[in-house]
């Protein structure tokens, strides 16, 4: 099965994570990695692994960047093994992957993930399962608010072993990203009708609770406490999201009622 698979990821300045992930991929014969211009060591350090290929494309929005790879990346393998860059794939999962065995109608598996701050695995986090393994011809990805997801032509099934995810990023780096996230979460919000919304944007075009919520789901019903330091900094970082979030609203309430 690993000969029918091409890992595929995203990158873009992922300089203190792309090697440890690039490293648990020495199985596959060819990774194809879309990068969106890096300004760090990032095509360095992937240079530094002769199977991965890179192809340079200035990012427009997730879902076109990942359909880019699927479609003109060039990938020969039947099946892809969708990857951020700071996925970081265990023994287990690996030899998971070697023992499947799918029958035809199976279009792809999805994994859980456990969240790791400072490399330190949490108890629990917000993180769904996610369909990172699919047969090239039965999956393309649409933009769904701040990120993308991907459609499969066909039954998806749930793999037993889970993904690490380790961002080693900078706080300040994390910053600029969930801010650029949430502006994009915001237009999704607004425009979708409240009978249509998730009751977690529900929640949170409250404004004032879902940070606080948040928080405290973290950090009690997650289990957070109990990881100490690390847990504490994860349900700050999903608390400070949401308040970003819902500075974006106020923002845009605002400037309707002046109209602007």
């Amino acid at each position: 099965m690993l000969e029918r698979i091409t890992p595929l990821l995203l990158t873009y300045n992922e300089e203190p994570n792309i090697e440890r992930t690039l490293s648990q991929l020495a199985w596959a014969r060819e990774i194809v990695v879309v990068d969106s211009f890096s300004t760090d060591a990032t095509l360095e350090i992937c240079r530094r692994f002769p199977k991965v290929r890179v192809i340079q494309r200035p990012f427009a929005s997730h879902a076109q960047q990942w359909n880019f790879g699927l479609r003109d990346g060039g990938i020969l393998t039947e099946w892809v093994l969708a990857l951020d860059a700071d996925y970081v794939l265990s023994d287990g999962f690996v030899a998971e992957l070697s023992q499947l065995a799918p029958e035809g109608a199976v279009a792809g598996y999805r994994a859980g993930f456990r969240y790791c701050v400072w490399g330190k695995p949490l108890r629990g986090t917000l993180y769904p399962p996610v369909t990172v393994l699919y047969r090239v011809g039965r999956a393309r990805y649409i933009q769904d608010g701040h990120t993308q997801r991907v459609q499969v032509e066909g039954p998806v099934l749930p793999l037993k072993e889970i993904i690490c995810h380790d961002d080693r990023k900078s706080i300040s780096h994390w910053l600029r990203g969930q801010d650029k996230y949430m502006q994009l979460e915001v237009e999704h919000i607004l425009r979708t009708p409240w009978k249509d919304l998730a009751n977690s944007d529900r929640l949170r075009r409250s404004i004032v609770i879902a940070p606080f919520v948040v928080f405290l789901y973290c950090l009690l019903v997650k289990g957070g406490v109990l990881d100490g330091r690390a847990g504490l900094y994860y349900a700050l970082q999903r608390m400070l999201t949401e308040a970003l979030l819902a500075l974006r609203l106020l923002e845009r309430s605002s400037r309707a009622r002046l109209g602007q």
